[in-house]
């Protein structure tokens, strides 16, 4: 059975007709028809509002555009499926000959921008709330912020300079803000969000599963490792592992499992949502799933050879083998897989036990782990001379790999590279590491694809918005 979570169902994920409804063709703008009236807040509580932003990261996008943007287009995986299914632009973003037309990139250009203008309508109307306390208020901004902060965050590592949505302001949404002013207001909104929301383990069990100031500080954690501000991001990352929150599951296979859901191990994760069978991301384990004879999915998003690779030389069967499907082996439920399936591997945290490819899934997708923490601590650690063998040695450990030791700083940086490679495939972050740590083409190379360097660190924007605002410019060589 499933734990007793957050649900984040359709009434709630669409709210009102009339509420969250935007023009499709206006990527910016929140429609005129998004801005409710005060005396409407009296029938619609603030909490139906912030969970209406929730429900935007369970939508089709991230379930085949995310895919194609995070992981097709890196050395971790393959578009899959069959030699003759394009899946709209996952071939092109698989070998990197992705344009501003892609519509995986304008998918995800649109989806946040919604996300984010959702989630500024929402601290809007908490704010100005007269039905809830102040510490609810105060909990559902917190929320709202760190939803918006996360939706920023995906877009900067995607686009770089990328317009900040001033509600109040719509002559702004042409506009770019320089890449550094973007990490700010995501920095702002986190540690606002820090202030404000409570420890996970202060959360009622109906609300397991919303965001927590755990969830807050890992992010910032993240985004301070991005912007390579080391210190800051040891100190946070720090913060967490000493907070008495989270710890590691002691089996790495069942991360990905039901019985791990909002476990120790999460900070946080898109949600399951719905009544009896919960809801997922729409389509995310059917997109996946295995294809051909005695498969149940369409077999896209598949482990590269390269990252099989990679698992082996660093003798990792543990991880290996909770991350990939192969032909003909027997599933952790007994599940065979056919010698005769279309590909001959698959990724296994996509696969969902219970409800396999149906459309709506039981799966929860993780976003951010316990394991990464101790990764970014490790990383910042290394970069400003403090210990960097003890959180790394703690992952290590965990899946039977010796623990590291009498590396040169150089030596331990590409180690622990390698460590965020081999524990978090399949979790969105490899093109965006490669892109942030300088390997992008090297790496891309040695899978066969061809990196250019000054085009490819960014995604294009997407030609629709440029055509809608002319005035904005195109990224580098798109």
């Amino acid at each position: 059975m499933k734990k007793n979570i957050i649900k984040l169902g359709i009434a709630s994920a669409l709210l009102m007709v009339g509420v969250f409804t935007s023009c499709t063709d206006d990527f910016l703008n929140v429609d005129s028809e998004e801005n409710v009236a005060i005396d409407d807040q009296e029938t619609q509580s603030p909490e139906k509002y912030v969970n209406g932003v929730y429900g935007m990261f369970t939508d089709w996008d991230f379930a085949f555009s995310w895919l194609g943007v995070t992981e097709m287009i890196s050395d971790n995986a393959d578009k899959g499926s069959s030699t003759t299914d394009n899946g709209g632009d996952k071939r092109d973003l698989d070998m990197l000959l992705h344009n501003s037309t892609s519509g995986s990139i304008e998918a995800m250009w649109t989806r946040f921008y919604k996300t984010i203008g959702r989630a500024s309508y929402s601290i809007k109307y908490t704010s100005e709330s007269t039905t809830i306390t102040d510490a609810e208020k105060a909990r559902l901004t917190g929320e709202a912020k760190f939803l918006r902060a996360l939706s920023y965050f995906y877009l900067v590592r995607m686009f770089g300079d990328v317009v900040i949505q001033d509600l109040e302001d719509p002559s702004t949404y042409s506009i770019r803000q320089p890449k550094a002013d973007v990490y700010a207001y995501i920095e702002a909104d986190l540690l606002d969000a820090i202030e404000k929301l409570p420890l996970k383990s202060e959360y009622a069990s109906k609300d397991l599963g919303r965001a927590t100031k755990g969830a807050a500080q890992g992010l910032l954690a993240k985004v301070y490792l991005y912007e390579q501000k080391y210190q800051l991001a040891y100190d946070m990352a720090t913060t967490v592992v000493n907070s008495g929150q989270y710890d590691l599951e002691s089996d790495y296979s069942v991360t990905w499992h039901e019985e791990s859901e909002n476990g120790k191990e999460s900070l946080f994760e898109i949600q399951a949502r719905g009544d009896a069978i919960a809801h997922g991301v729409k389509q995310y384990s059917q997109t996946q799933g295995v294809r051909g004879t005695g498969g149940w999915g369409w077999g896209f998003n598949v482990p590269s050879q390269n990252l099989l690779n990679a698992f082996n030389a660093e003798g990792d069967n543990i991880r290996r083998d909770a991350t990939i499907i192969f032909r003909g082996e027997t599933l952790y439920d007994g599940r065979v897989i056919s010698e005769s399936v279309s590909n001959p591997m698959y990724n296994e945290k996509a696969y969902s036990s219970a409800n396999l490819g149906a459309e709506y899934t039981d799966k929860n997708v993780r976003v951010i782990r316990f394991s990464e923490i101790l990764l970014i601590q490790s990383e910042a650690a290394n970069e400003i001379g403090l210990d960097a063998l003890t959180p790394l040695n703690r992952v290590r450990n965990r899946v039977k790999l010796a623990s590291v030791s009498g590396m040169t700083k150089d030596q331990l940086r590409l180690k622990i590279w390698n460590e965020r490679r081999l524990e978090l495939a399949f979790e969105h972050d490899r093109w965006f590491d490669l892109i942030r740590t300088g390997q992008a083409k090297e790496m891309m190379a040695l899978d066969g694809k061809n990196f250019v360097t000054g085009k490819h660190e960014l995604f294009p924007i997407p030609n629709k918005q440029i055509i809608q605002t002319p005035s904005m410019l195109q990224n580098p060589n798109w």
